[in-house]
This record gives C-alpha cells, structure tokens and sequence, in this order.
C-alpha cells in the first residue's frame, strides 16, 4: 500500500496515482499496463476511490475513458498532492543522509565580518538543499542557547567548560587599537602610548567578554582606561573614533569594515590575543548534520591565512 493522505477522507497515494494514471491514459488495458497490475485490480482500486469520493470519476466509453467533472476537480488536486507527498518523501532521505534540514547558527559581530560568509558560501554551495538561519549573540549567550536547544552552532570565545559540548578551534583573534586622524596613536610604542587619551567601548550589557578584556589589557599596559562613551555595535564604535570621540580597542577583523578616517595598530601585547571556536552539543539530532558543516569550516580554517573570530 502506498502512503496515507489524510483528511476527511483517508487517501492512499496507490489511489491517487492509480487514478491519475488512468486519467492520463483514457485507457484502462494501458493505464493497467504502465502499473504493471491487471485491468481488474485497476478497476477496484478506482471503485475503492469512487467510493470515498461518493461520486464516479470516470466514465467509460466504447474507446475511451472520460473524466467526469468530480473526476476532473480531483485530478488537479491529486497532482499537487502526490507531488508534495514525493517531494516530502525526498526531503526526508535527504535529511537522512545529511544533505537536507535546518541548522541553526549564532554568531558575533567580527565573525559575520569576514570567517562566517566564506564558510557559508562554501556550504551552500555543497549542501543546496540546507536552510541556515543566523543569530546575533555573545558567546555565553550562543552556549546557553546551544544546551537548550535553541540553535545548532555556536562561534564562541575559547575555551568552553562542559562534556555536554563539543568545540573545534577555527581561528585566532587580537585586539588592536583604533584611531582617529586627529589622535597620535601608538607610534609604534603601544597600548602604554595611549594612557592620556579617552576611549569608546562596546558596553558590557553587550559583549561582557570584550568589555573585560579591554580593561585587562590596558591595566596589562599599566594604566586604567578613562571611558568617554559606550556604545552597542562594533560599526558604531569605530564611527565615533573617526568622530575624535576617543580611541578604543577592536578585534583586527574591524579592518574588512573600512571604516574611513579610521587606523589599526599593534598593541604590542601577548594578552590582546584569543580564539574562537565553532561549538555544537554532542548530543544533537542533527548529527549528520552538523558534522557535514564542521567539514566545510575546518576546510576554509585550514585555507585561510588570515585572522577571524567572534567579536563576543
């Protein structure tokens, strides 16, 4: 038996595609051929089909079969369903085989900047037939998300703490400092060179993570940081540094937005550094999934030369 369409009438898709066929043919010895089942057992099936329509569907001529207007109302809709009971069972093998489905991904500011769009065009490429839906997060956020199940892949701060989750490094990431045309800058002294001036910083409601490390390294270089303004974005911290407003501390992926008027400099410290690293819950049922998006990213980490990670 074939599949069940239900509704107010239980359907079999044998049914259907018995009925369509027959449809098509106008000739029960073809139709009943093009089947591989004999005129009789066509027969019964459409009888079977009549019986829940309560209505003949066909009529029989001396050289042909006529569809009856019932018959020619359920034709169009019987097409469409055995179409979508066929693409439903595609999708499903698909999804099977890692091939089709939904994957979830949260992600922070500097990644979607340049790391995150290779390795979904990479993706999308291999797997068409995948949706991807993106969500801003912070890292702590992405891992709350991930053990409640609410996405699939994470781009987080290293390192995570948790048997329950699985990581795998992609990249490293560095704080540089930022500045205007009108600021001195480092001239190749430092952080330490930039004591005096004010700084602009993404608030800590934001981006916690990057609120604390800005404030570790620049008490690594000995000074504490005066804050003359927070902000909620990494694009609008570095428009008010071009502003003058202060100077401030960005991942180094901030150059790929070009922000005009705007320079990065070394900080000369081994603290400006971490790394990122694409995280999914062992436990996940879309294992296959997962696995075949981990493949794609470990591919572009290990092509790309350059440095990409989670702003958060």
């Amino acid at each position: 038996m074939g599949m069940t369409v239900s509704g107010a009438v239980d359907l079999e898709t044998v049914e259907l595609r018995s009925f369509v066929l027959l449809a098509e043919q106008r000739h029960f010895g073809r139709a009943a051929e093009a089947l591989f089942i004999s005129q009789p057992a066509l027969s019964k099936r459409l009888k079977r089909l009549e019986d829940k329509v309560g209505a003949p569907l066909l009529l029989r001529g001396p050289h042909e079969v006529r569809l009856t207007e019932p018959g020619r109302l359920l034709l169009e809709r019987a097409r469409a369903l055995l179409r979508d009971a066929e693409a439903a069972l595609e999708a499903s093998r698909l999804a099977g085989r890692g091939e089709a489905g939904l994957i979830r991904i949260g992600f922070g500011v500097a990644s979607i900047a340049r790391f995150l769009p290779d390795v979904l065009l990479r993706f999308r490429r291999s797997h068409p037939r995948v949706q991807l839906t993106l969500r801003d997060m912070s890292s702590p956020a992405q891992v709350e998300a991930l053990r409640r199940g609410d996405i699939d892949l994470g781009f987080v701060r290293m390192p995570i703490v948790g048997r329950d989750l699985a990581s795998m490094p992609v990249l490293r990431e560095r704080l540089v400092t930022a500045v205007g045309s009108r600021a001195a800058g480092c001239d190749g002294k430092g952080l330490a060179s930039l004591a005096a001036e004010p700084f602009v910083v993404c608030s800590r409601a934001v981006s916690a993570s990057y609120y604390d490390h800005v404030l570790t390294l620049c008490r690594l270089a000995g000074f504490t940081p005066r804050i003359a303004a927070e902000t909620n974005d990494l694009f609008s911290l570095l428009q008010l540094v071009r502003a003058g407003v202060g100077v401030a501390l960005v991942p180094g992926t901030a150059a790929a937005m070009r922000v005009p008027g705007v320079r990065l400099e070394n900080t000369h410290l081994a603290g400006a550094g971490w790394g990122i690293g694409l995280v999914w819950c062992r436990s996940s049922e879309r294992r296959l999934l997962l696995e075949a998006f981990v493949t794609t990213a470990r591919q572009a980490t290990a092509e790309s030369s350059e440095t990409t990670l989670a702003f958060r």
